[in-house]
């Protein structure tokens, strides 16, 4: 598939493949627990960025609705970057940690 639709940019396909899977499967997680959030959130949004970037449908007509599901994911995953987690957060917990220290 990398191979063939997805052209992304300065890398080979096979470590594109690699690096993709892992973020798709790994970050989601992290930001589900509230661990290490604002990193995995800026790391997901530049992943949508090249996800945009690198398959070509997504600039035809028919595949507008597919832009502005990845424009409106950006917005939500760069509000997580920009505001944090929240109060439930294992980050919120590990900063009152230290702070008490």
């Amino acid at each position: 598939m990398f191979q063939d639709e997805y052209h992304v940019p300065l890398l080979s396909p096979e470590l594109a493949a690699y690096m993709g899977t892992a973020t798709e499967l790994a970050l989601p997680v992290l930001l589900t627990l509230g661990l290490l959030t604002r990193p995995a959130a800026l790391v997901l949004f530049v992943f949508n960025i090249v996800a945009v970037i690198s398959y070509p449908y997504l600039h035809t007509v028919a595949g507008a609705g597919g832009f502005w599901q990845h424009f409106f994911w950006g917005s939500m995953i760069w509000s997580i970057f920009v505001f944090g987690p929240g109060a439930l957060s294992v980050d919120y917990g590990l900063a009152r940690y230290w702070r008490g220290r």
